[in-house]
């Protein structure tokens, strides 16, 4: 099976944070709690807290056991994906069994919405890396950056983000994603330091904008900005996005970028079309087309409320 059949597996991809990642898909494509104003995949279309299989352990296992037979090479076995991977009800399972197939270490990429849940930090306890989310610590901008379930709250989430550290052996990074006057005020920084302390995570991971976000209004700090954030959010706090986070990396493989361009020339393209047209996950066509965006070699059109991508001339 090649790397473009795999229907769970992906990558593994360069990751600023994990170094060489082989993403594990739980969930259909933007099945999550949140409908964060800044996700790069976009809008949500299946917002909800129910947990479900949705796929078969079965056959993640085995895709994950066919690829250590044929790569195996990599930093990090990281259950993320295309949505939440704690709405998979099964996500106990399989990070266990991954464990116990590879010693690669295995990540939770989550956004922290259902760790007050005891099922999901037990599901969690396995896994050698846990990266939960946490960008606002009150409840008014809490929802107007997540734009969460509108069962969820936030000081259960802060509660849950607490449990998970004492519960849960591996180690915790949270990561916080700043929005321009959104919540990247004093007020905000300082709500969220205190539910850091409180957490007591490991490491806190202070990020921006940098890929395409889900609301065109969502933009990134500036380099002073995020240096003054870092301050404010602690001793933990660390920057993981670029400096100047308004400049996109090139991403690395020209000849995967010239694909790109030459199937946006056929015709006008979503980020879930880039990677169904050429077999590779949406994570992975992401940067290709924050590389060509940066260079100005490509451009976005909006269509039915979709965003599509063609070629600047």
């Amino acid at each position: 099976m090649s790397k473009s059949t795999w229907q769970h597996l992906y990558g593994p991809v360069p990751s600023r944070r994990l170094g060489r990642s082989l993403g594990v898909d739980l969930v259909p494509y933007k099945t999550c709690s949140f409908d964060c104003i800044y996700c790069q995949l976009g809008r949500t279309t299946n917002k909800t807290v129910v947990r479900q299989p949705y796929v078969d352990p079965a056959e993640v296992l085995d895709e994950l056991e066919q690829w250590l037979e044929q790569d195996g090479q990599a930093d990090y076995v990281t259950f993320s994906g295309l949505g939440e991977p704690t709405l998979n009800s099964a996500l106990g399972e399989m990070v266990t069994a991954a464990g116990e197939i590879t010693d690669i270490p295995i990540a939770v990429l989550t956004n922290g919405s259902l760790l007050w849940q005891p099922e999901v930090r037990v599901a969690c306890q396995a896994a050698d890396l846990l990266i939960p989310s946490l960008d606002a610590a009150t409840p008014r901008t809490f929802a107007r950056v997540n734009r969460p379930d509108s069962s969820l709250d936030i000081e259960q989430i802060i509660e849950g983000l607490c449990l998970t550290q004492q519960e849960c052996p591996g180690k915790m990074w949270l990561e916080v994603m700043l929005v321009e006057n959104v919540n990247d005020s004093r007020e905000e920084l300082a709500a969220l330091r205190a539910a850091i302390d409180k957490i007591d995570p490991d490491e806190v991971q202070l990020n921006t904008v940098v890929r395409p976000p889900a609301d065109h209004d969502a933009r990134a700090l500036s380099a002073s900005a995020l240096q003054q954030a870092e301050h404010l959010l602690g001793p933990r706090a660390r920057l993981i996005a670029p400096l100047d986070a308004r400049k996109i990396m090139v991403a690395e493989r020209e000849r995967s970028e010239q694909e790109v361009v030459e199937l946006l020339r056929r015709r006008p393209c979503t980020l879930e079309d880039i990677g169904i047209g050429l077999g590779m996950h949406p994570n992975e066509a992401i940067k290709y087309v924050q590389a060509l965006r940066a260079r100005h070699e490509i451009k976005t059109i909006e269509r039915d409320g979709k965003d599509f991508y063609i070629p600047s001339d």
